[in-house]
C-alpha cells in the first residue's frame, strides 16, 4: 500500500479565507488522508470560514475527495500574521473591535495554541499573501505597500516556523512545512505588481535558508509554485481569466490547473513519499514555468 495514512497527524493550514482558496482545498485532501486539521484565518474573516464550516447550504463544499466523507475542523484560530506576538500589535489594531473580539490573534498564540493542546504539529500550510497595491506595477509601487507585501507574504513562513519549531522538531516520521508560490517571484508578469513579485522571491529563497536551518530537526520546508487560479484573492488581480488563457495555451498539457491538483501535490510533500524532498519548489502549473515563449 502507498503510505499515505496521516490518521493522527496534525496539519495547521493557515490563510483560509473560503471555499475556493487553495487552501480549503489543501485541508480537505489533509483531511482525506486522516489528519486532523486546524485552521487558521485572519481576525476579519473568520466569521465568513465559520458559516462554511457550519452551514447546511455549504455542506456540498465540505465534501471531502476520494469518498473520504465531509471536512470536519478540530479548530478554527485567528491569526494576524502581521504580528508575531501580542506586543508587536499598534495601538489602532488593538482598539479593533473585530480584532479585540479574538483575544490573542498573533502568530505565537495561534500556535501555541494548537501545539498545546494537540501535542505537537506534524504539518503547516502557508497560504497567506497580501499586498494592499497588488495592481500597481512596481514604479508605482509604495514603500508601505512594499513593506507590507514582504512582511505578510515572506516573512510570515519565518515567522510561523520559528513559533512552531518546539512543536515539530523530531515528530515520528518527520514534519514539513508547504507553502504557496507563484512564477511571478521569478519572472515578470504583468499586474502582479505592489511588491509581491519581490515578496514571493524572498519567500522562496527563505524557504531554502528555512529547510536548512531546521533539517537537523527532522522538519522538511518545501513550496509549490500553482499556476494561475480564479480564487476570490487572485481575483484581486487585473486580467486573472487572461492570465489563466494565456498560460493554458502555452503550457504542455494545454490547460489550466485545478484546486485539487495542488492539494494533491501538498498531500505529496507532507507524506513519507516525499522524505528526502525539502528545500524544493515543485511547480503545479501544467509545466507552463518551462516554456520560453
Amino acid at each position: 500500500m502507498i503510505p499515505i495514512d496521516f490518521t493522527g497527524k496534525v496539519a495547521l493550514v493557515t490563510g483560509v479565507t473560503d471555499w475556493d482558496s487553495f487552501a480549503w482545498h489543501i485541508a480537505k485532501a489533509l483531511a482525506a488522508a486522516g489528519a486532523k486539521i486546524v485552521l487558521s484565518s485572519h481576525p476579519r474573516v473568520v466569521g465568513i470560514v465559520q458559516s462554511i464550516l457550519d452551514r447546511d447550504t455549504d455542506a456540498d463544499k465540505r465534501v471531502l475527495p476520494y469518498g473520504a466523507g465531509s471536512l470536519k475542523v478540530q479548530k478554527l484560530l485567528p491569526c494576524d500574521v502581521s504580528f508575531d506576538t501580542m506586543d508587536d500589535v499598534d495601538e489602532q489594531t488593538r482598539n479593533d473591535k473585530r480584532y479585540a473580539k479574538h483575544g490573542d490573534y498573533s502568530i505565537k498564540g495561534m500556535i501555541d495554541a494548537v501545539g498545546k493542546e494537540f501535542g505537537g504539529i506534524d504539518f503547516i500550510i502557508h497560504s497567506v499573501a497580501f499586498s494592499p497595491e497588488i495592481k500597481n506595477p512596481a514604479v508605482e509601487t509604495s514603500r508601505g505597500a512594499y513593506m507590507t507585501a514582504l512582511s505578510i507574504s515572506a516573512y510570515s513562513l519565518t515567522g510561523l516556523l520559528r513559533a512552531a519549531r518546539p512543536y515539530m522538531e523530531n515528530r515520528p516520521g518527520g514534519s514539513s512545512a508547504v507553502g504557496l508560490t507563484y512564477l511571478g517571484g521569478e519572472r515578470v508578469v504583468p499586474h502582479y505588481g505592489g511588491g509581491m513579485s519581490t515578496a514571493k522571491a524572498a519567500l522562496q529563497i527563505d524557504a531554502k535558508q528555512l529547510a536548512s536551518n531546521l533539517g537537523p530537526k527532522n522538519i522538511r520546508v518545501n513550496l509549490i509554485s500553482a499556476g494561475p487560479y480564479a480564487s476570490r484573492a487572485a481575483r484581486s488581480i487585473a486580467d486573472i481569466e487572461e492570465m489563466k488563457k494565456y498560460a493554458a495555451a502555452r503550457s504542455p498539457l494545454q490547460r489550466s490547473i485545478e484546486a485539487e491538483e495542488v492539494a494533491n501535490a501538498t498531500v505529496f510533500l507532507c507524506s513519507p513519499l516525499a522524505s528526502a524532498v525539502t528545500g524544493q519548489i515543485l511547480y503545479v502549473d501544467c509545466g507552463y514555468n518551462t516554456m520560453g515563449v
